[in-house]
């Protein structure tokens, strides 16, 4: 056991976590374990708190009470270093890509390195183009966001979400805005980047269908709890909020699990 009571064999885990945003409760004594080196993905209600997950995992927001255990190391009360330190092996791949529409693709990848790493140029090149490869992408170092389009901007996201090899990989929605032919693009990036460089990979989505194909555990977040359990599990599970959820239209994302979170600053997501 860690000095902080973690034990070391726990890779991702919420242990008695409860959330709130002034008066409003997400979610209240939380509890589940995310298996290391596989895909999860989290569902749920408008309002469940999918989104508060992959932040409090990555420790951008901290919960009134709980423990959330990232490699061994509870990082729910942690310093500014042990933060650091859990964030340096975490990717995060966001909504909208988040990537800076001022600095061309190369620059985009680059820049996390160059802020992060003492890596020469030459290195970082090789670095760069190495994830651009793997994500099927080459030949694009000097184009802006603007010129690429929908499936491309998630994909370069992607590429800069994994340059600094993290060993876990948040995924906020990768499909969210992308026609059918770019969300199977996306989502067997996902899964090849999962097989071949053993990153645990944690996705928010609403889309069913990828949901799954991809998923090894599905977390999903009720009002009043939550289940987990692989794809075959909860399609035979007896709650019908459960069957709602993974009989929604397996081609298209459902509106009924569509979620608007409202954060601190007042601002939606």
């Amino acid at each position: 056991m860690t000095d902080n009571g973690a034990e070391p064999s726990d890779h991702l885990r919420l242990d008695q976590v409860s959330m709130k945003f002034g008066q409003r409760t997400v979610f209240e004594n939380l509890s589940f374990s995310l298996p290391p080196g596989e895909i999860s993905v989290i569902i749920g209600g408008s309002g469940s708190g999918k989104s508060t997950v992959l932040r409090l995992i990555g420790g951008l927001v901290s919960p009134q009470s709980g423990r959330i255990v990232v490699e061994g190391q509870d990082i729910s009360l942690a310093g500014n270093d042990v933060l650091e330190t859990a964030r340096n092996k975490i990717g995060m791949l966001f909504q909208g890509g988040a990537l800076l529409d001022s600095l061309t693709v190369f620059e985009n990848l680059a820049l996390p390195l160059r802020e992060h790493t003492d890596l020469d140029d030459e290195s970082i090149a090789t670095e760069v183009h190495d994830r651009l490869d793997a994500v099927g992408l080459s030949g694009i170092d000097d184009l802006l966001p603007n010129q690429l389009s929908g499936g491309m901007r998630k994909r370069v996201a992607l590429a800069r979400a994994i340059i600094r090899k993290p060993s876990i990989l948040l995924c906020d929605e990768p499909f969210s805005g992308l026609d059918p032919i770019s969300t199977r693009k996306v989502e067997a990036l996902l899964v090849d980047i999962n097989r071949r460089r053993g990153i645990t990979i944690v996705v928010v989505s609403h889309h069913v269908a990828s949901t799954m194909r991809m998923a090894s555990q599905i977390v999903v977040l009720l009002p009043d709890g939550l289940v987990v359990g692989s794809p075959q599990e909860l399609q035979n599970h007896n709650d019908p909020r459960v069957k709602a959820f993974l009989t929604a239209d397996r081609d298209q994302p459902s509106e009924m699990v569509e979620e608007v979170e409202v954060l601190p600053s007042g601002r939606r997501t």
